[in-house]
């Protein structure tokens, strides 16, 4: 995977302009940044502790900035600590999954209709674009055979459709909550919702058509249609967590049956 790509949906997450790999960060930023990508990706798996000598060695950044770093993400709730046993990298729970699910359709909802109320030409065009590029990233026939750089943009350009819908909205406070609630939802479908899993996967178990999804989603938010949008967007987001859940019961099914 070429790093631009991991960099430019790294800015997106954050909110920033894809060109932001140019800008110089501080040493606990890029701690944190690095962090927040390996715990939502499964890297750093629930429940790890998080030595500082380990992510010292992992990073190649010193203890004070990696501190930094992992005291922010605990803000975030991606990382607990305790005095006596330190950092460890958050739980996940089927409920705290549903939670973050449905905080976050509040979130994205409001957001939707405001920006919708506000929509104007350019946001729009915006719009359209940013599903078209999706379209085009999720051409292939069967994203489980795909190459990590591929995957890595369409995910990117996953994420950047989802921003468009609500980038009208006028209120920074939505879109940083949403921005958060993206994360926390991502721990929960990055490491689950691969392969076969995959809803843009040619095998299709599910029987989902996620780029019809996204197709009906930005014909209700073109035309205006507030009620219709957020209802798709609703139902997007609960069945991409009735799929999490069954591969979540079809993992832990298989592991008891080998035990």
């Amino acid at each position: 995977m070429k790093p631009r790509v991991k960099t430019m949906r790294l800015a997106s997450v954050e909110g920033q302009s894809t060109d932001s790999e140019h800008d110089v960060l501080s040493l606990a930023e890029q701690a944190r940044r690095s962090l927040r990508r390996d715990i939502t990706q499964g890297v750093l798996e629930p429940g790890q502790t998080l030595r500082l000598e380990f992510l010292k060695g992992r990073y190649g950044i010193s203890f004070s900035p990696i501190r930094e770093a992992l005291t922010s993400l605990e803000g975030e709730r991606l990382v607990v600590s305790s005095p006596s046993k330190g950092f460890k990298v958050a739980p996940l729970s089927e409920k705290e999954m549903w939670d973050a699910i449905e905080t976050r359709i509040l979130i994205d909802c409001e957001a939707l209709r405001r920006s919708i109320n506000n929509g104007d030409d350019a946001w729009e065009v915006q719009l359209v674009s940013a599903f078209y590029a999706l379209k085009l990233a999720a051409k292939s026939s069967d994203v489980g055979r795909l190459e990590q750089e591929a995957e890595e943009l369409l995910e990117l350009r996953h994420l950047e459709f989802h921003r468009s819908l609500i980038a009208n909205c006028n209120s920074s406070w939505l879109k940083q909550l949403s921005a958060q609630f993206y994360v926390q939802t991502e721990r929960y479908r990055l490491p689950n919702l691969h392969g076969a899993n995959n809803p843009y996967a040619c095998s299709k178990p599910h029987k989902r058509d996620v780029n019809k999804e996204h197709a009906d989603l930005l014909a209700a938010t073109v035309d205006r249609d507030s009620n219709m949008a957020c209802a798709l967007l609703a139902k997007h987001y609960r069945d991409t967590g009735n799929m999490i859940a069954a591969a979540i019961s079809a993992r832990e099914t298989t592991e008891k049956e080998a035990s």
